[in-house]
């Protein structure tokens, strides 16, 4: 499964919906005021089952979870799936950029410090900044907080930081690559952040790779992040570690916390060992940083979500540092910033009362069972061991076995066994996947792979003549959101070798696999037009049939007369369409009997 499959699979689409507009159930999918264009009565329906929506309105138009972040928000793809991938807690793997070297992306430093200087200016000095100014006071931010993190403020403007570093002699290419400015669909560009606390993301050595943004009215995302640039990868990035760096090597611990204001009330109460992630799970490469300062990691969580995290996240912090980690349960309902505010002894107290974060996982799988039942020892064993197993430190596996063993009131030698039967499953099931066909040519298959879609664009790239035939194809025939962005990245470059410069590089992955799948070499327009007919019929019986179930759905829940004449329209019209398809089929089927 490709990571924007696995964004997509761990996303609701609902609830990101949600954020834009008030949806209401009707039978199994969702409707409400379409979010991009101005009705009184709902045409935008959510099917969940199938994690896409439909705008029956003026929009005309569907997609998936990534389609409504980029309309709505006026992002790119690549900048849709880091915002749902921080969300989703996916880890995105980064790809150095070709042409990247030292002296551009030194120049892309120093616009982002020139623009951490321009926002802390306005946050500090400008009437505009007064609001952003009244919640850090708030927050309880001291001036010395805000100038030691140089907080800073970004106008309601759409192009008064673009203005101002170009009157300093940056780029607007350079300003686009570091993410400052965004370019737009209709051309030009303007300003990213607009109406923010800024928060300037340094790293380790203290240069300026990106910003955090918190909304300062109702705008969404309430947080956003810099988008993926030669200098930026947030799964690389921990806030405050340029600050908290001597701090960590003198108390040889570092805790790890989520928000940036977290982190800069730590530092104000004299905690200036902490650092965080800024919201996300911990990856290796953060880790990686981490282990040249200290072995000792504390991680503090929330308590609504520290059960998943740790156990889904303890064993690989550990065999990534190569040493124990540490976590602090917070109380209920409250931040770290809460509590230290508070009671910085009692934060204190959280971390000197630190557990190791498998401890804690065993002690809340115990918590939730009845070990004195067969049924709950089993389950015990089956959420328990294969923790144990992860564990690469064979003294500290052996501590936990026997510490399960004993739980469960069974021998060592009893879960030994259980271990040696997983793993000689896994050998076969492997072998088994190594004989596949597949994967004996080495051939990449995703999980939620398409063919239909993938020939047709493998099609398309490999005999760019053949380019006249996108204008019979619709984004929303690629039900596979890299397809989409591949085919409408293909239609909006002229030249076919330059799609690869112009695509997110989250998807040069799947782009190689397509630019080299084996084709057929005769026939291939008339194979494209087949290809093209099949994804129209494909898509307008997706469209019949979810315009049934809305019939169905809104004349159950008492749909107006209206609202379901305008749908059964849109049905009449769908049909039409399809029979046109039918024509065409047989039309085609007689002139190639003919030739036969």
């Amino acid at each position: 499964m490709s990571v924007i499959d696995e964004v997509k699979q761990r996303t609701d689409i609902v609830e990101v919906a949600s954020q834009y507009t008030t949806l209401t159930k009707t039978g199994r999918n969702f409707k409400g005021l379409c979010p991009f264009h101005s009705e009184k009565h709902p045409s935008f329906f959510i099917y969940p089952e199938q994690q896409s929506w439909h705008c029956f309105g003026a929009c005309s138009t569907g997609g998936d979870v990534y389609s409504i972040v980029m309309k709505k928000e006026g992002t790119s793809f690549g900048e849709a799936l880091r915002l749902l991938a921080q969300r989703a807690g996916v880890t995105i793997p980064t790809r150095a950029k070709p042409g990247a070297d030292k002296e551009k992306n030194e120049r892309l430093y120093q616009a982002n410090e020139a623009a951490a200087g321009y926002f802390h200016h306005l946050l500090v000095n400008s009437p505009a900044g007064k609001r952003a100014r009244n919640y850090v006071a708030q927050r309880g931010l001291s001036t010395k907080s805000i100038s030691d993190f140089q907080l800073g403020f970004s106008p309601n403007s759409w192009d008064a930081l673009k203005k101002y570093l170009m009157e300093r002699g940056y780029s607007e290419s350079e300003l686009v690559a570091v993410g400052l400015v965004i370019e737009a669909e209709s051309g030009g560009s303007h300003d990213r952040f607009r109406n923010r606390l800024m928060f300037p993301i340094r790293d380790i050595r203290g240069r300026t790779t990106g910003f955090g943004a918190r909304a300062l009215d109702d705008s969404m995302p309430k947080y956003t992040n810099s988008p993926e640039t030669p200098v930026f990868d947030k799964s690389s990035c921990l806030y405050g570690i340029d600050t908290a760096r001597e701090a960590i090597r003198q108390q040889d611990r570092a805790v790890i916390v989520e928000g940036y204001t977290d982190t800069i009330t730590a530092h104000q109460n004299g905690f200036s060992n902490v650092i965080a992630s800024m919201g996300t799970a911990i990856t290796d490469k953060q880790i990686s940083i981490l282990k040249k300062l200290t072995w000792n990691t504390v991680f503090a969580l929330d308590a609504d979500t520290a059960g998943e995290e740790a156990t889904l996240r303890g064993v690989s912090y550990e065999n990534t540092l190569g040493a124990e980690v540490k976590v602090i349960i917070l109380p209920q309902g409250k931040d770290p910033d809460e509590v230290i505010k508070e009671s910085p002894e009692n934060w204190q107290h959280l971390l000197d009362e630190a557990v190791p974060i498998i401890d804690y996982t065993f002690n809340r799988v115990v918590s939730q069972l009845d070990l004195n039942t067969a049924r709950d020892k089993s389950t015990a064993v089956d959420r328990l061991l294969p923790i144990t197993t992860e564990v690469k430190d064979v003294v500290r596996q052996a501590h936990y076995l026997q510490k399960l063993a004993h739980l469960v009131g069974v021998s060592e030698r009893r879960l030994e066994m259980v271990i040696e039967k997983n793993k000689s499953s896994q050998v076969r099931a492997r072998f088994r996947a190594a004989k596949e066909p597949e994967a004996a040519t080495g051939a990449r298959q995703p999980l939620l792979a398409n063919p239909l879609e993938e020939y047709c664009l493998a099609l398309m790239l490999q005999y760019p003549e053949l380019k006249a035939h996108s204008e019979e194809l619709l984004p929303e025939y690629f039900e596979n959101s890299e397809n989409r962005e591949i085919f409408n990245t293909f239609r909006q470059t002229k030249d076919v070798n330059k799609v690869k410069d112009e695509i997110d590089n989250a998807i040069w992955e799947h782009l190689d696999y397509l630019m080299t799948k084996n084709l057929p070499s005769n026939q291939i327009e008339e194979k494209l037009s087949s290809c093209i007919l099949r994804l129209r019929e494909r898509f307008l019986r997706s469209l019949e049939l979810k315009k049934g179930a809305i019939l169905a759905s809104e004349a159950e829940t008492g749909g107006t007369p209206a609202e379901l004449t305008k749908l059964e329209e849109q049905g009449i019209d769908v049909s039409v369409q399809l029979r046109e398809v039918f024509i065409q089929r047989s039309r085609r089927g007689q002139k190639q009997r003919r030739e036969g």
